[in-house]
Parts: C-alpha cells; sequence; structure tokens
C-alpha cells in the first residue's frame, strides 16, 4: 500500500480532539493503515449499509439531510438535497469525484489509500438512496498506486456484497490526465464521456443530464465516506457535532510553514488559530490560505477571528472550499504568494472562456512584474481592477479562483506591494 507519513500530526490530534470532547470517525480507521476488506469487516464494514438496505431509500435521504452534511469537494452544497434532486425512474449514474487536484488537498488520498471500503460503502449506500447500482469513481491521474488501491478494493467489494446482500454494483474506477479543471463536475462529465475536460454551461445540472445524457450524481469522496457513519449513527448524532450549518466533522489538510504538516480531523467550528498551535505554526505568519489556494487568504487579524466552517471564513471574504489550510510566514512575500498562485491557475485554465483564458494569464503577468522589480505604481490599481472585473464571467468558477486570491492579496498587502514598487524603482536608478 501506499506510505504516508503524517502519525505525528494524527495522533497529536486525535490526542487534542478527545480532550476537547470529540471523537474522530476517519482517523480511527487511517491509524490502523489497512486497507483490506478483513480489517474493514472487523471495523464493523457494510452494516451501515446493511441498515440501510432495511429503510426505504427516500428514508436514507432524508437521514443525510438531517444531518445536514454539506459537499466536502469544495462548494459545500447541502448533500441530502443534491441527492433528493435525482428522479424517482430511469437510469441514472452516481459518481465520485476523487479528482482532488487542488493545491494543498490530499485529504481524498488518504481515504482512498488507508480506509478505500468506507467510501465505496458509502457509494453504495448513496447508490440505493438514489436508485442505481452503476457507481464511476474518477480518480486523479496522479494517483497511480491510490488507483490500484482502489480497484482491488472494488473487486472485494462487489463479490462480497452480491455475497452478503444479492446485490451486483457496477463500479468502474477511470483515471483522469492531470488536468485541474475536470475537478468541476461537468468538466468531469465530459472527461468521462471522453472529450475535452471542459466546463458546461448549465442548465441542465447533471441531476437533469449528466453522464451519457442520464441523471447523474456527482459527490467528493469525503462526503460520500461520510455517509456510513451517519446512516450507523443517525443524522441527529452528525448534526450535533459542529455548528448549526456546518455540521460534523471535518478533515483539515495543513501545510506550508507549520511543524507538523498532514490530516487533522476536528469538528466542523474549530478555531483556526488553535490549530495552528496544534500544527506548531513556523514564525510569524503573514497569512492562512483556508481552503485550498483557490481560497482568498486571511490575514494575521482575521485569523485570530475565524472558526473552521463555511459561514465563519465567508464572513472574511474568503471560503471553506475543500479545507486545505496552508500556512504562509513571513519570510515571503506578497508577490511571490500572488505570482505561484496565478501562475497555477492561469497554466490550468481549459481556455473555453475568453475572461478566464486572457484574465488569468494577465494578473499571473502583473504578480510577476512586482516580484521581479519591474512594477509601476499603476499596476496596483490595475490588478485591482482585473481580479475585480472578472469574477464570475465565465462558465465555470475556476476565473473566480484565479482572481478573488489576487483581490485580497491586493486589499491586504497593498502598502507591501507598493514597497515592491519603490523598491523596484531604487534598483533600476
Amino acid at each position: 500500500m501506499v506510505e504516508i507519513t503524517a502519525e505525528s500530526s494524527l495522533e497529536k490530534i486525535r490526542t487534542k480532539a478527545k480532550i476537547d470532547g470529540f471523537n474522530p470517525i476517519f482517523c480511527d480507521l487511517f491509524l490502523k493503515k489497512d486497507p483490506s476488506l478483513s480489517c474493514y469487516l472487523e471495523n464493523g464494514g457494510y452494516e451501515s449499509l446493511k441498515k440501510a438496505l432495511q429503510m426505504k431509500p427516500e428514508e436514507v435521504v432524508e437521514e443525510v439531510k438531517k444531518s445536514g452534511i454539506r459537499g466536502r469537494g469544495g462548494a459545500g452544497f447541502p448533500t441530502g438535497v443534491k441527492w433528493s434532486f435525482m428522479p424517482k425512474e430511469g437510469r441514472k449514474f452516481l459518481v465520485c469525484n476523487a479528482d482532488e487536484g487542488e493545491p494543498g488537498t490530499f485529504k481524498d488520498r488518504y481515504i482512498i489509500s488507508l480506509t478505500p471500503h468506507l467510501l465505496l460503502e458509502g457509494m453504495m449506500i448513496g447508490g440505493y438512496a438514489i436508485g442505481t447500482k452503476e457507481l464511476i469513481i474518477y480518480i486523479r491521474g496522479e494517483y497511480f498506486e491510490e488507483a490500484k488501491i482502489l480497484r482491488k478494493a472494488a473487486d472485494e467489494a462487489k463479490k462480497y456484497v452480491k455475497e452478503k446482500f444479492g446485490i451486483d454494483y457496477r463500479i468502474e474506477i477511470m483515471e483522469g490526465a492531470g488536468a485541474y479543471i475536470v475537478g468541476e463536475e461537468t468538466g468531469l462529465l465530459n472527461s468521462l464521456e471522453g472529450k475535452r475536460g471542459h466546463p458546461r454551461p448549465r442548465p441542465p445540472y447533471p441531476a437533469q443530464k449528466g453522464y451519457l445524457g442520464y441523471p447523474t450524481c456527482v459527490n467528493n469522496v469525503e462526503t460520500l465516506a461520510a455517509v456510513p457513519f451517519i446512516v450507523k449513527n443517525g443524522g441527529d448524532w452528525f448534526k450535533s457535532i459542529g455548528k448549526e450549518k456546518s455540521t460534523g466533522t471535518k478533515l483539515f489538510c495543513v501545510s506550508g510553514d507549520v511543524k507538523y504538516p498532514g490530516i487533522y480531523e476536528l469538528p466542523m467550528g474549530f478555531p483556526l488559530k488553535k490549530l495552528l498551535e496544534i500544527a506548531g505554526a513556523n514564525g510569524k505568519i503573514k497569512m492562512v490560505v483556508p481552503g485550498g489556494t483557490s481560497a482568498p487568504p486571511l490575514t494575521p487579524e482575521e485569523i485570530e477571528k475565524a472558526t473552521l466552517d463555511f459561514e465563519s471564513i465567508a464572513s472574511f471574504g474568503s471560503f471553506l472550499g475543500t479545507a486545505a489550510v496552508v500556512v504562509i510566514s513571513e519570510k515571503h512575500s506578497a508577490a511571490e504568494v500572488g505570482m505561484n498562485m496565478a501562475k497555477f491557475y492561469a497554466e490550468e485554465s481549459c481556455g473555453q472562456c475568453t475572461t478566464c483564458r486572457e484574465g488569468t494569464k494577465f494578473i499571473e503577468y502583473l504578480f510577476e512584474k512586482f516580484a521581479h522589480g519591474k512594477a509601476e505604481k499603476k499596476d496596483i490599481d490595475i490588478l485591482e481592477d482585473i481580479s475585480s472585473s472578472i469574477p464570475g464571467s465565465a462558465i465555470c468558477a475556476h476565473v473566480d479562483a484565479g482572481a478573488l486570491p489576487a483581490k485580497k492579496i491586493v486589499k491586504s498587502f497593498r502598502k507591501e506591494l507598493l514597497e515592491s514598487v519603490e523598491n523596484g524603482n531604487t534598483k533600476q536608478n
């Protein structure tokens, strides 16, 4: 199996969380470091599926609705509501989005590598709830070893469930080709169909017309992996964890300038500052990206007040996203950070929308000028103007991902950018 070295953070947060009265659910399985079917069965595996099959499909949907769980892939849409959009009759698909391409995000990799049967059981329950036995997992192209683990687990799961419950699930696993944009659900569906991974205009939405033209529900790995716990313990139990509109346990990926990078399982609403203390943030913090690099960074003042939930992070003009917490210390310049972020989104634009194709590239160009000491004072206003103008102007949110962090950096670090202009002019003179 894949060797993932973050035991220090797992053990640390597991101990700390219990002091705070929170019992992790994912981490207990992670720490066993055994993705086999036998290990999963020894720890209650597929008992939730058994319970779900004794319920009506609509009762399973209602239980997930009651839990309040929101999508863990970035958008945070209520999962139960999404399931309820699926039509009752006809052919349909459940697709798991395992194209974990958001910079700083690796939570889904842990689930797939260390407890793949948890994901598969969640998918089977989800399939039963929406009325399909056709399950597809679209996995990131770079996850070669993880795909092997998943294929083996899928073969085991199909055989076990057919013998145990008499249900013959069809599980397909498709590997992507390394494009970030197929993390967007309609771009993913195009890729599944063998087309270029370009996002589709909506409507129609996937629940109306998705894979091969059939109604399709697309959910993230972590979202589906939480479903067996919800069915086992009930929606009210899950809702009792976290906050009213941001319920349950959540996996946070911590990286950057910290002593203990890795995966941290916490209840929603946990103080961001406290997580940084546990992770051993190094040096004076300049900013923290709270949800992957598409999320506008938070300043030290905002970090003091922010809690890790959808509403709190949104109140600071950012979003929880994939919950990838990237810590950036004072040793990095704002221009350097902005340039690296902009470069990624410029390169990963699929190119079909002009504002995204040209706008993200222009933002990258402007940040490069600042980083290399070649910017003029007017470039600050130009950068602010373009990053404020293009969000919401394209088919998907990729243009927002390339622009909103830039807009926040200009707003929060205008003085530093101005100093870089003055220093650059001094060097040239």
